[in-house]
């Protein structure tokens, strides 16, 4: 099998669709091959819901303190994807994300580098995805996981806020998290959101569809307008992934969107007899990124 890095959206799209069509027995199986290694630990808060939504997709996910990466008591390379859930780590001192991406810089970077080099999937939800900005792991150009070309700043009406927001994917993104989907409703609750980049990278952001999920208004226009984009994002940024599409950040929480009463409008909707979903909405991505690491293996 080729290195999957190298597969195009075409071939991924492809194999992802065969194996979907497998019966339902054999397809739990490979979903279960995929080992999901859940960051924990020194202030991040939101380990359960994340190793939970990918387990309710078929995963297998292991909850992993950052301490035993570094002391090597874990590594990254017996896993297909890692991911990088939200929280307070080291209570956002110096900045939401700082200290821990500082963690990782001087002590597993190379292990870092090597498993997105060779395949591997990673997430990064609110407190992660400042992490990644952090590290440089995303926007990730030409390969370059380490140089961070982009900031979280602090939200545009400062303070902590915490909401529903509804998210328009880009269906001509590489991101395999966000492939067939369109709009998207998840909670958001941050007070440091707002991605801000030189025009340069901008550009680039927009040529490359590395915008993967912008925050619309009600008529699923990307806006900057609060409340319905929370922090003030340029162009309505939500979330980016890198040029691969294999690693994907984004502010709101998919994983705080399991079931489908979680919804603010659930029992409202219910009670006016419209149809529900049998699941909640963020389910998706993390089913996408599952069958994706399935057929790369």
């Amino acid at each position: 099998m080729p290195d999957p890095v190298t597969l195009s959206t075409v071939e991924l799209d492809a194999r992802v669709g065969a194996l979907r069509c497998l019966d339902e027995d054999e397809l739990a199986r490979r979903r279960a091959e995929v080992g999901v290694l859940v960051l924990t630990g020194l202030g991040l808060n939101c380990e359960v819901e994340t190793a939970e939504a990918f387990r309710l997709v078929g995963a297998t996910p292991e909850p992993v303190h950052l301490l035993d990466l570094l002391d090597g008591r874990r590594r990254l390379a017996d896993y297909g994807i890692l991911a990088l859930p939200g929280g307070f780590a080291f209570g956002d001192h110096l900045g939401a994300g700082f200290v821990f991406a500082n963690k990782i810089r001087w002590r597993l970077y190379e292990e870092l580098v090597s498993f997105l080099e060779n395949g591997g999937l990673a997430l990064g939800i609110c407190n992660g995805f400042q992490t990644m900005v952090r590290l440089g792991m995303l926007p990730g150009f030409d390969g370059d996981y380490r140089t961070p070309r982009a900031t979280l700043a602090p939200n545009s009406r400062l303070g902590y806020w915490d909401t529903w927001v509804r998210l328009a994917t880009d269906p001509d993104s590489p991101c395999v998290w966000t492939r067939g989907l369109d709009t998207l409703e998840y909670p958001s609750r941050h007070g440091e959101g707002k991605l801000l980049v030189g025009d340069e990278v901008a550009d680039r952001l927009r040529r490359d569809r590395q915008i993967a999920v912008r925050y619309v208004d009600a008529d699923d226009r990307p806006t900057e307008t609060w409340p319905a984009n929370p922090n003030g994002s340029p162009d309505g940024v939500a979330g980016i992934c890198d040029p691969t599409g294999r690693v994907f950040g984004l502010m709101p929480h998919p994983d705080a969107f399991l079931y489908p009463f979680q919804h603010p409008q659930y029992f409202r909707r219910k009670a006016r007899g419209e149809a529900q979903p049998d699941v909640g909405g963020g389910l998706a991505i993390h089913r996408n990124c599952v069958d994706a690491a399935a057929v790369s293996r």
